[in-house]
């Protein structure tokens, strides 16, 4: 019974309120240098990918707008921002993804050395010689994701180019999609950490399914606000792990790792 209640008090905690802690996070003494080097990662590629995206827009949106049929041309004014939210949207979890990709080593310790100082306890293989006997699998995990991820988005890429449906369901979906597939990108590093393997940490996320979508939603719209979207990847892996640390290491520490 006390289990169950303090699961109850636990799930209670919404994805809001781990973004936000994310911020706060970041800033612990011991764990700043842990966020450098996945910054710098994060502001030399997406800060250089935004920066084009946004030259790009006024090209790429009225070519969208080409698709709508003439009867619905009335709409214009609701689809346009929708158009304009649906490609960074697409483009921001791209290059997000390239991003953690390329810092998959640096986040993981991150991850790892912020988990050990929320609890207490200390990662029993960590330091760089670990790091590197581990970058492999970390890179094959990146891949998992990704294989997940591209059929999902090759099917929803398709229903852009339906008329009337592809410029209005569509990028709800975009959004909807994009929220979950950076819920699953951030917390699974503590995940990978315990070697918790990805159909479980999957099954795992579906069961606090709104708090993760408001996490994943979140992340999404800050990707979107320039400079501020330059630090969110440490800041996402910062709130995921608390997200972990609160809600998932307990049923997967000691089967996981």
């Amino acid at each position: 019974m006390a289990q169950n209640d303090m699961q109850n008090e636990i799930t209670s905690r919404s994805g809001v309120h781990y973004f936000f802690a994310g911020w706060r996070l970041i800033m612990l003494p011991g764990i700043k240098r842990y966020v450098l080097l996945p910054l710098l990662v994060n502001i030399a590629l997406l800060g250089g990918a935004f920066w084009w995206l946004y030259r790009q827009l006024s090209v790429w949106i009225p070519q969208l707008m080409s698709y709508v049929p003439h009867w619905l041309h009335w709409l214009n004014y609701l689809l346009w921002p929708l158009c304009v939210l649906a490609v960074p949207l697409v483009f921001g979890y791209f290059f997000s993804t390239v991003a953690n990709v390329i810092a998959a080593p640096f986040n993981e310790l991150l991850a790892e050395r912020l988990e050990s100082r929320l609890t207490g306890h200390v990662a029993p293989d960590s330091g760089l010689v670990a790091l590197m006997r581990d970058t492999p699998r970390m890179l094959h995990r990146e891949f998992v994701k990704l294989c997940y991820y591209l059929p999902r988005a090759l099917i929803l890429l398709a229903l852009h180019f339906i008329p009337a449906i592809g410029q209005t369901l569509v990028p709800v979906l975009w959004f909807l999609f994009s929220a979950w597939m950076l819920a699953i990108q951030y917390c699974d590093y503590p995940f990978d950490n315990h070697k918790v393997p990805f159909p479980a940490m999957r099954a795992a996320l579906r069961r606090h399914k709104v708090a993760n979508l408001q996490f994943g939603a979140l992340v999404s719209l800050f990707t979107l606000i320039p400079v501020v979207n330059l630090v969110i990847l440490p800041v996402a892996v910062c709130g995921a792990t608390a997200m972990w640390v609160d809600n998932y290491r307990t049923g997967h520490t000691l089967s996981g790792s």
